[in-house]
């Protein structure tokens, strides 16, 4: 990438920002392999058409694990968890309503979220801080080694 103009990259960037999509098409795949060497890819979802068969392999691998790490569900990141950005997500992520845009809807939605508790666990707080200390004050007063002597 060291080694390309800044009107390709831009180029390349333009392209990707105006057609967000999880499949992209030959033509855009087309598009950017021939922009942009093959060993500079830094979008995942684009294979590496004019490149050797080791990259290609390595590429195909790569995502094959990454869809079977999600048991085939559709990628999902933290725009599809946000229904009111604009534009809409393109995938919606699992437990996301649609978004509704009349006002009550929006006012129902924000109260919604606020009742919610918030993420984390319930523990008391002394907890991390006197579990280590007990165990730490045990091995001062019970000795696992004991001498030989």
């Amino acid at each position: 990438m060291k080694n390309t103009k800044w009107e390709r990259r831009l180029e390349v960037v333009t392209h990707v920002l105006t057609h967000p999509t999880t499949t992209p098409s030959l033509h855009s795949q087309i598009l950017i392999s021939t922009l942009l060497p093959s060993n500079y890819y830094t979008i995942d979802s684009y294979p590496p058409i004019f490149s050797s068969k080791s990259t290609q392999l390595r590429w195909a691998l790569s995502l094959f694990l990454d869809k079977v790490s999600r048991f085939g569900a559709p990628p999902t990141s933290w725009r599809s968890k946000c229904p009111y950005h604009i534009p809409p997500p393109l995938i919606l992520a699992k437990g996301v309503e649609e978004a509704k845009w009349e006002d009550v809807e929006k006012r129902e939605y924000v109260s919604k979220r606020m009742r919610k508790r918030r993420l984390g666990n319930n523990i008391n707080p002394l907890v991390p801080i006197l579990v280590p200390n007990i165990l730490l004050l045990s091995l001062l007063l019970w000795n696992p080694y004991p001498d030989e002597n």
